[in-house]
Protein backbone atom coordinates (compact mmCIF):
# COMPACT_ATOMS: atom_id res chain seq x y z
CA UNK A 1 0.00 0.00 0.00
CA UNK A 2 1.11 3.62 -1.16
CA UNK A 3 2.28 6.58 1.28
CA UNK A 4 1.27 10.35 0.58
CA UNK A 5 2.79 13.22 1.93
CA UNK A 6 0.09 14.82 3.89
CA UNK A 7 -0.18 18.84 5.22
CA UNK A 8 -3.23 18.30 7.28
CA UNK A 9 -6.09 16.30 8.59
CA UNK A 10 -8.82 17.79 10.06
CA UNK A 11 -12.90 17.93 10.64
CA UNK A 12 -14.84 21.09 9.53
CA UNK A 13 -18.10 21.93 7.57
CA UNK A 14 -17.87 21.76 4.15
CA UNK A 15 -16.76 25.45 2.51
CA UNK A 16 -17.81 24.75 -0.79
CA UNK A 17 -19.28 22.54 -3.45
CA UNK A 18 -22.67 20.71 -3.37
CA UNK A 19 -22.20 19.80 -0.31
CA UNK A 20 -21.54 22.59 1.67
CA UNK A 21 -22.23 22.87 5.06
CA UNK A 22 -21.57 19.20 5.95
CA UNK A 23 -19.57 18.41 8.66
CA UNK A 24 -16.63 16.75 6.79
CA UNK A 25 -12.85 15.52 7.15
CA UNK A 26 -10.37 16.97 4.72
CA UNK A 27 -7.38 15.39 4.01
CA UNK A 28 -4.77 17.94 2.86
CA UNK A 29 -1.89 16.49 0.48
CA UNK A 30 1.00 18.46 -0.38
CA UNK A 31 2.14 19.89 -3.23
CA UNK A 32 1.40 21.90 -6.27
CA UNK A 33 2.75 22.24 -9.83
CA UNK A 34 0.33 25.46 -10.22
CA UNK A 35 0.52 29.11 -8.27
CA UNK A 36 -2.43 30.80 -8.96
CA UNK A 37 -2.73 34.32 -7.74
CA UNK A 38 -5.39 34.27 -5.32
CA UNK A 39 -4.46 30.81 -3.74
CA UNK A 40 -5.43 30.65 -0.04
CA UNK A 41 -3.82 27.54 0.95
CA UNK A 42 0.12 28.43 -0.08
CA UNK A 43 1.01 26.69 2.95
CA UNK A 44 0.63 23.50 1.20
CA UNK A 45 2.61 23.68 -1.07
CA UNK A 46 5.95 22.12 0.73
CA UNK A 47 6.62 20.59 3.75
CA UNK A 48 3.86 17.92 5.38
CA UNK A 49 4.61 14.67 6.78
CA UNK A 50 4.64 11.33 5.22
CA UNK A 51 2.14 8.95 5.69
CA UNK A 52 0.47 5.51 4.81
CA UNK A 53 -2.50 4.68 3.48
CA UNK A 54 -3.59 2.61 6.42
CA UNK A 55 -2.68 5.93 8.50
CA UNK A 56 -4.52 8.10 6.86
CA UNK A 57 -7.32 5.83 7.14
CA UNK A 58 -7.02 5.34 10.82
CA UNK A 59 -6.92 8.80 11.11
CA UNK A 60 -10.48 9.58 8.95
CA UNK A 61 -11.89 7.05 11.37
CA UNK A 62 -11.28 9.14 14.54
CA UNK A 63 -14.53 11.64 13.11
CA UNK A 64 -18.04 10.72 12.74
CA UNK A 65 -19.09 11.73 9.51
CA UNK A 66 -19.37 10.20 5.78
CA UNK A 67 -18.24 12.73 4.00
CA UNK A 68 -14.47 13.17 3.07
CA UNK A 69 -12.83 15.09 0.91
CA UNK A 70 -9.27 15.12 -0.65
CA UNK A 71 -7.46 18.07 -1.44
CA UNK A 72 -4.14 20.16 -1.37
CA UNK A 73 -2.30 21.22 -3.04
CA UNK A 74 -2.73 19.80 -6.02
CA UNK A 75 -3.70 16.03 -4.54
CA UNK A 76 -3.29 14.46 -8.04
CA UNK A 77 0.11 15.40 -8.00
CA UNK A 78 0.82 12.38 -5.83
CA UNK A 79 0.08 8.95 -7.37
CA UNK A 80 -1.04 7.41 -4.77
CA UNK A 81 -3.85 9.86 -4.11
CA UNK A 82 -5.93 7.32 -6.83
CA UNK A 83 -5.30 4.57 -4.64
CA UNK A 84 -6.32 6.18 -1.19
CA UNK A 85 -9.36 7.65 -2.54
CA UNK A 86 -10.52 4.20 -3.46
CA UNK A 87 -9.45 2.17 -0.40
CA UNK A 88 -12.09 5.49 1.14
CA UNK A 89 -14.69 4.68 -1.11
CA UNK A 90 -13.93 0.78 0.13
CA UNK A 91 -14.96 2.02 3.67
CA UNK A 92 -18.06 3.56 2.65
CA UNK A 93 -17.51 7.54 2.67
CA UNK A 94 -18.34 10.11 -0.20
CA UNK A 95 -15.34 10.69 -1.21
CA UNK A 96 -14.98 14.30 -3.29
CA UNK A 97 -11.74 15.71 -4.38
CA UNK A 98 -10.84 19.08 -5.06
CA UNK A 99 -8.36 18.98 -8.00
CA UNK A 100 -7.61 21.84 -10.34
CA UNK A 101 -8.44 19.96 -13.65
CA UNK A 102 -4.55 20.73 -14.88
CA UNK A 103 -3.47 16.92 -14.04
CA UNK A 104 -5.18 13.89 -15.76
CA UNK A 105 -8.67 12.63 -14.17
CA UNK A 106 -9.32 9.68 -16.11
CA UNK A 107 -8.02 7.39 -12.87
CA UNK A 108 -10.16 8.80 -10.46
CA UNK A 109 -12.36 5.89 -9.17
CA UNK A 110 -15.77 6.68 -10.57
CA UNK A 111 -17.40 6.62 -7.10
CA UNK A 112 -15.45 9.78 -6.38
CA UNK A 113 -17.10 13.12 -7.09
CA UNK A 114 -14.58 15.33 -8.75
CA UNK A 115 -14.43 18.78 -7.94
CA UNK A 116 -12.90 20.38 -10.67
CA UNK A 117 -10.86 24.32 -10.84
CA UNK A 118 -10.72 25.25 -14.97
CA UNK A 119 -8.34 27.93 -14.21
CA UNK A 120 -9.75 31.25 -14.90
CA UNK A 121 -7.92 34.54 -16.74
CA UNK A 122 -7.27 36.32 -13.03
CA UNK A 123 -5.82 32.88 -11.85
CA UNK A 124 -2.28 33.46 -14.08
CA UNK A 125 -2.59 29.70 -15.07
CA UNK A 126 -5.29 29.46 -17.39
CA UNK A 127 -2.52 27.52 -19.90
CA UNK A 128 -2.72 24.76 -17.55
CA UNK A 129 -6.61 23.69 -18.04
CA UNK A 130 -6.41 19.95 -19.59
CA UNK A 131 -9.62 20.38 -21.33
CA UNK A 132 -9.90 16.69 -21.73
CA UNK A 133 -10.50 16.11 -18.44
CA UNK A 134 -14.23 17.58 -19.35
CA UNK A 135 -14.26 13.98 -21.16
CA UNK A 136 -14.13 12.01 -17.94
CA UNK A 137 -16.93 14.49 -15.60
CA UNK A 138 -20.32 12.64 -14.90
CA UNK A 139 -23.60 14.27 -13.42
CA UNK A 140 -22.34 13.52 -10.34
CA UNK A 141 -18.69 15.78 -10.68
CA UNK A 142 -18.90 19.86 -10.29
CA UNK A 143 -17.04 22.10 -12.28
CA UNK A 144 -15.62 25.24 -10.46
CA UNK A 145 -15.10 28.78 -12.13
CA UNK A 146 -13.09 30.85 -9.54
CA UNK A 147 -14.50 35.14 -10.82
CA UNK A 148 -12.33 37.79 -9.97
CA UNK A 149 -13.31 39.77 -12.72
CA UNK A 150 -15.51 40.37 -15.47
CA UNK A 151 -12.87 38.99 -17.75
CA UNK A 152 -13.30 35.82 -15.63
CA UNK A 153 -17.07 35.94 -16.15
CA UNK A 154 -17.23 36.44 -19.95
CA UNK A 155 -14.71 33.69 -20.46
CA UNK A 156 -16.42 31.16 -17.89
CA UNK A 157 -19.69 31.78 -19.96
CA UNK A 158 -17.63 31.25 -22.87
CA UNK A 159 -16.39 27.91 -21.55
CA UNK A 160 -19.61 27.05 -20.48
CA UNK A 161 -21.82 27.14 -24.03
CA UNK A 162 -18.08 25.97 -25.81
CA UNK A 163 -18.15 22.30 -23.52
CA UNK A 164 -21.82 22.34 -22.65
CA UNK A 165 -20.36 21.86 -19.28
CA UNK A 166 -24.56 22.62 -17.75
CA UNK A 167 -25.47 19.29 -20.03
CA UNK A 168 -22.53 17.14 -18.41
CA UNK A 169 -22.06 18.09 -14.80
CA UNK A 170 -23.22 20.37 -12.20
CA UNK A 171 -21.27 24.27 -12.98
CA UNK A 172 -20.18 26.35 -9.66
CA UNK A 173 -19.24 30.03 -10.02
CA UNK A 174 -17.15 31.58 -6.96
CA UNK A 175 -16.13 35.39 -6.16
CA UNK A 176 -12.82 35.52 -5.09
CA UNK A 177 -12.86 36.94 -1.68
CA UNK A 178 -11.74 40.74 -1.67
CA UNK A 179 -11.70 40.68 -5.07
CA UNK A 180 -15.10 40.40 -6.79
CA UNK A 181 -18.10 41.79 -5.06
CA UNK A 182 -20.19 38.87 -4.65
CA UNK A 183 -23.52 40.65 -4.69
CA UNK A 184 -22.88 41.65 -8.50
CA UNK A 185 -21.34 38.15 -9.15
CA UNK A 186 -24.98 36.65 -8.19
CA UNK A 187 -26.83 39.59 -10.19
CA UNK A 188 -25.02 38.87 -13.65
CA UNK A 189 -25.63 35.02 -12.81
CA UNK A 190 -28.94 36.09 -12.57
CA UNK A 191 -29.42 38.41 -15.37
CA UNK A 192 -27.67 36.38 -17.79
CA UNK A 193 -30.01 32.83 -16.66
CA UNK A 194 -27.10 30.99 -15.95
CA UNK A 195 -27.45 27.27 -15.13
CA UNK A 196 -24.99 27.65 -12.54
CA UNK A 197 -24.61 27.32 -8.46
CA UNK A 198 -23.34 30.15 -7.08
CA UNK A 199 -21.14 29.97 -3.66
CA UNK A 200 -19.18 32.13 -1.54
CA UNK A 201 -16.66 30.07 0.70
CA UNK A 202 -18.86 29.33 4.28
CA UNK A 203 -15.55 28.98 6.22
CA UNK A 204 -14.45 32.06 5.33
CA UNK A 205 -17.52 33.34 6.41
CA UNK A 206 -17.51 31.44 9.41
CA UNK A 207 -13.79 31.76 10.68
CA UNK A 208 -12.00 34.20 8.07
CA UNK A 209 -9.87 31.39 7.34
CA UNK A 210 -8.63 29.34 4.26
CA UNK A 211 -9.13 25.49 6.36
CA UNK A 212 -12.76 26.14 7.79
CA UNK A 213 -11.08 25.20 11.38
Amino acid sequence: MGSLRITEIFYSLQGESNTVGLPTVFIRLTGCPLRCVYCDTTYAFTGGSKMDINAILDQVKQYPTLYVTVTGGEPLAQPACIELMSKLADQGYQVSLETSGALDVSKVDPRVIKVMDLKTPSSGELSKNLYQNITYLTANDQVKFVIGSDEDYQWSKQILTEYTLADRCQILFSPVMGQQNPTELAEKILADYLPVRFQIQLHKLLWDDAQGK
